[in-house]
């Protein structure tokens, strides 16, 4: 059992706990049995797992699935585990991944593109909204929050290994290759001169959410084939960027669902 957090290997897992090194390393941490489970039911194998004595007892059938998938186990003592995690709490697991973004979405027919969502737990409920309706990739540009962050992983609520995601320097040209490629592209305005609903969806679809607070820029705007409202009462400034993007997602769903096949 590592019960001290001077061990090399404990020193690295706290690395991770920062952004830069999660990058630099191409690793992100996962924290939790909901998480591990997830992870593993998509195949995914682990570099390393730390874990209680406590929690191996509490899931010794986890615990047996994931050792051929994983290339160090490690038992550690609590303090350790708590040292190696960034929630007040963990419940006994934290593990190492290794992540390769994709250098191309595979969109064909939904996708959503975001820019510079800053919340996590904003970007985490997009993540999970986005597997529920069945968006084929996730766009973002480098100016949202870190898709590997602790926070995100735990907003989306296992989901994020279900989706494709790229983050780009060059979000506008990638907004263009989509759109040469046929997809028409979406932007919400609160002023804009139609309903969201009054789209038709059922052609290849990317949908353009912004900033919470400052929306799309004005460069992402003029790219759009149509700029959409999502009507609300008075009085009220905007709508969670979140909400704005399941109302969109669910009405594409609506549309396509409801076409005679």
């Amino acid at each position: 059992m590592i019960t001290s957090l001077q061990n090399p290997l404990i020193k690295q897992m706290r690395k991770l706990q920062q952004v830069k090194y999660r990058r630099q390393q191409g690793k992100l941490l996962l924290e939790g049995t909901h998480l591990l489970q997830s992870a593993w039911k998509q195949n995914w194998s682990f570099e390393i797992v730390c874990y209680t004595k406590d929690w191996q007892a509490k899931y010794p059938q986890l615990w047996q699935q994931i050792q051929d998938k994983t290339a160090r186990l490690e038992q550690v003592s609590p303090e350790v585990l708590q040292a190696t995690a960034t929630t007040v709490h963990p419940d006994g697991v934290v593990a190492v991944v290794s992540t390769q973004p994709p250098s191309f979405l595979p969109i064909q027919t939904l996708g959503l593109a975001l820019e510079t969502i800053q919340d996590p737990g904003n970007l985490g409920t997009l993540i999970r909204t986005s597997v529920a309706t069945q968006v084929e990739g996730l766009l973002l540009n480098q100016q949202c929050a870190d898709l590997e962050s602790p926070k995100v992983l735990r907003a989306s609520a296992g989901t994020w290994f279900h989706l494709s995601k790229r983050a780009t320097d060059n979000f506008i040209t990638v907004l263009q290759e989509y759109q040469q490629r046929g997809m028409q592209l979406i932007a919400t305005v609160p002023d804009a001169p139609q309903s969201f609903w009054q789209v038709d969806y059922c052609q290849p679809t990317l949908i353009l959410i912004g900033n919470e607070g400052a929306g799309l820029s004005q460069p992402v705007l003029d790219l759009a084939d149509h700029q959409v409202n999502i009507p609300i009462a008075p009085g009220v400034e905007s709508l969670n960027a979140a909400i704005a993007a399941a109302l969109l997602l669910y009405e594409v769903r609506r549309q396509r669902d409801s076409k005679p096949a």
